[in-house]
Formats: C-alpha cells, structure tokens, sequence
C-alpha cells in the first residue's frame, strides 16, 4: 500500500491531528443546525465582517475601472501620436511653421506619457496596496470562524464531562464490570481509584482544551475586532486621495494639452491667411483683362476744317436720286442732320437734289486734293471697323449656329468661360483650364449650393457624351459669364 505523500516536517501524527479536528468542527457544525448545541454568537463582529466583505467589492470594482481608464489613456495617447505623426508627415517643409509643429507633436508625446506614468504612481499603485491587506484579513477571518467552532466544541465537552456523562465513543464493556467484582476486597480499591483518576484526568483534559481553544480564538478575535473598523472607516480618506489624484492630474494635463492645442491653432491660422494672401497675389498676378475689340476711334472727317456749303444748283434730270446720294461716302458726306440747323448754315430750303453735280465736283477737286491724308486715314480706320465687324458677325453666326445644332442640358443656365485654370480638390469638383467653355446648369438640391460655386459641366464633354455624369462644382470667379 502506498504511503500518502507528506511534505517537510509533516508527520503521521499532524496529519491524523488535523483530520480529527476537520471531523470534530464538522461534527459541531451540524449539532449547530440541528439545535442540539449552542453557537456563540458576536453581532459587533458579524457586522464588521459584512462591511469588509462589501469594502472588498467595492475596491476591486474601483480596481478594475481604474486599470481601463488607464488602459483607455494609454490608447488614446497611441491615437495622438499618431494623429500627430500624420499631420507632421503632411506637411511640407516650405510651410509656414514647420519647426513649430515638429515642437508641437512632440510637447504632446512627452505630455501623454507623464499623464500616463503619474497616474499610475498615484492612483493604481495606491490601489493596488490599499487592497493587498484584505486577503491576509480575509484569511484570518476564515481562521476565527474555525477556532470558534473549536471553541465551541471544548465548551461542550468539558461541559459534558463535569455532568459526568461519557465521552461519546467510549464504552465500558460487562467484563471490565465484572472483572471489578470478581476482584479481591485489596483490588477493588485500586480499580476504584484508577476509574477516578481517569475521570479527573478526562475533567482535566477537557478544562486544558477549552482553555487552550478560548486563548487561541480570542487572540484571534480581539485583533480582528480592532483591524475591521479601522478598515472600514479608512475607506473614506482612500477614496478621497484617489479620486483628488485623478482630478488633479487631468486637470493640469487637460490645462498643459490646451495650450498646445491653442499653439497649432495659432499655427495653422498664420499658414492659412499665408496662404490665402499667396492665392489673391497670383489671382492678381493672372487676372486677364476685359476682351472685346478695341474702340473704333473717332472719325477724322470729324475733324476736318469747316467749309463753305456748295453753291445751290439743280442737278441734271438723267441722274436718278440713289446715283446722286451714292456719289458722296461716309468720309465726304458732310454731317447734315435733318431736325437741326447744319454746320455750314445752309438755308432750310437747301436740298442735295436741288445741287449741280458738275459745278459740285468742279467747286470741290481742289480742296479734294488737301484733303488726301486724311481721307486715308479715314479710309483705314473704315476698313478695320468692317473687319472687325464681320468678325462679331461671323462668332454671333457660328454661336447661334453651335448653340441650335447641339441640344442643350435640361437644367441649362447659361454658359461661362474659364479664365484660369482650376485644379479640382476633390471628387465633386470640374478641372478647369483657361479657355474652357463650361455648361452652367441647377443644382439637384438647392440647399448644396455655395457662395460662390456653380454646377456645370464642360461644353466639350457634352458635345461628346451628352450625359452629366462628368458634372461637378467650381469657383465663379474663376470664370467669365458668356
């Protein structure tokens, strides 16, 4: 048969030791409940073990909230930093304040982990130790409820015994009786005084057991009676510095992060207005003057000196009258006005039909010849008015034309064109370049519509398409209203 295993300095006697007293208190407990025997009972005491027991909840849940909070602090500095890191990757080094957003980035590392560290130094380390002391207690408690049973016990038996009643298990046998009376007058005194002498020794195993079991429990339970209120009322103070820690320390890191916050801001403002100024010089700078032909500058038989009006004569009957007015041009009609007396002072009975045309030519060949620089240049002048009008012309001609023969958008506006080009920053909106004709049609929602935005799409691509998928929005003024 195998030996049962046993560690250093435990013998078979401990062993059996223990075992009788598992069955001698499991014994007690039932004679307990069943009412056969009393239990001794310590209000004071059964309150104080209550207590503890909820102070132990409560500071392992204070634990375990505390230890998250961390845990969130230490991932929402991992989200920072790399929030930051992002920021810094993007931006480029010709930037306004460059070293003071790698300043920035940093100042907000080293200020997350001192919050993190000090956290811990104050608040769960403190946490930590405050509830190392209940397992010991907790352990103790346990031990009084054991020596109490055993106390209990002791008390019964020696109570049992000065009643003279037998220990339970222990029998005398009818030999033994009549071995006693069989006995010799001289014997039976001395199996009298061995049977009293074991019961005093029994009377006084018992009395050294209660009073054993009494000191044991007792030096257990006064130290327990003082420790579980001082600890419960500990609990108020503990809470306190804890919760001051925490206050505290996000306080002043919540004050040091919004500073920093407040130093970007300032940053990135100054790298906006910076940049807004760069984009109004290069707007500036780009800005195309208003097209259209140039003006027709004024005519220079305006500026002719004055001549006396012709003699009156009567023109020749074979001459028809639109022969007669297509003799005379722009550049040598003089500038007779039908509702108002003229220059020359002609009487008002004066009539081109009624002048000869031979004396007319005869009285102006001379002064004809003085004046042929500045018929020239007048000449000149209505040749690039022609020109420029059969130009107008010809654009209105092919505008109308383009306009009738390409169908155009449902929600057509009006057309524009781009004046500079525009490099689209998003999804929804059109790349444009200097020159392109754009389709100007309704937003879908009207509510979407900025300041300063249209929709639209390029002319080419609906030519091309005729569908507005390629449709999206752009600024107005970087266009020119056709």
């Amino acid at each position: 048969m195998a030996e049962l295993p046993m560690g250093k300095g435990v013998s078979a006697g401990k062993i059996a030791s223990n075992v009788q007293k598992k069955i001698t208190r499991a014994q007690e407990k039932v004679l307990q409940k069943l009412g056969k025997a009393d239990e001794t009972k310590d209000l004071a005491f059964e309150e104080g073990v209550i207590n503890f027991n909820k102070q132990l909840v409560e500071g392992t849940k204070l634990q375990k909230d505390l230890r998250a909070y961390l845990a969130a602090v230490k991932a929402m500095h991992e989200s920072s930093r790399r929030l930051y890191e992002c920021l810094d990757d993007m931006y480029e080094n010709d930037w306004y304040g460059r070293k003071d957003v790698d300043s920035i980035c940093e100042d907000s590392d080293l200020l997350w982990t001192d919050f993190h560290q000090k956290l811990v130094d104050h608040a769960l380390i403190s946490m930590d130790t405050y509830l190392g002391q209940f397992p010991d207690i907790k352990a103790r408690i346990a031990k009084r409820d054991r020596k109490l049973v055993d106390f209990d016990s002791a008390r019964h038996n020696f109570a049992a015994v000065n009643k003279g009643k037998k220990k339970e298990g222990i029998k005398i046998t009818k030999p033994a009786s009549l071995l006693e009376r069989a006995a010799p007058g001289w014997a039976q005194g001395i199996l009298s005084a061995h049977n009293v002498a074991q019961t005093s020794l029994s009377r006084s195993q018992a009395e050294e057991e209660l009073e054993r079991a009494q000191k044991v429990f007792e030096e257990i339970n006064i130290d327990l009676q003082e420790e579980l209120p001082s600890l419960w009322n500990s609990r108020v103070g503990f809470y306190v510095n804890t919760f001051q820690s925490v206050a505290g320390l996000e306080e002043k890191f919540h004050r040091e992060m919004g500073k920093i916050n407040q130093n970007l801001n300032d940053t990135l403002e100054k790298l906006e207005n910076q940049d807004m100024s760069s984009e109004k010089t290069q707007d500036a700078n780009h800005t195309l003057s208003p097209g259209g032909p140039p003006a027709i500058p004024k005519s220079p038989s305006k500026l002719k000196p004055a001549v006396p009006p012709p003699p009156k004569v009567t023109p020749s009957k074979d001459m028809k009258q639109e022969s007669i007015i297509n003799l005379f041009g722009e550049a040598a009609t003089p500038n007779i006005s039908v509702t108002s007396p003229t220059q020359y002072e002609a009487p008002a009975t004066a009539n081109l039909l009624d002048m000869d045309l031979d004396s007319l030519q005869a009285a102006t060949t001379p002064a004809a010849q003085n004046w042929d620089p500045w018929e020239a240049t007048e000449q000149a002048v209505v040749t690039e008015a022609e020109a420029v009008a059969e130009t107008v012309s010809e654009t209105a001609v092919a505008t109308t034309e383009t306009t009738e023969s390409v169908e155009m958008p449902v929600a057509f506006l009006f057309k524009v064109k781009a004046m500079h080009d525009y490099n689209a920053n998003d999804s929804d909106e059109l790349e444009l370049k200097a020159g392109d004709v754009v389709l100007v049609v309704n937003f879908e929602n009207p509510d979407e519509q900025d300041e300063g935005w249209l929709m639209g799409v390029k002319e080419s691509d609906w030519i091309q398409h005729k569908d507005l998928g390629k449709k999206g929005v752009f600024p107005e003024n970087f266009t020119q209203r056709m």
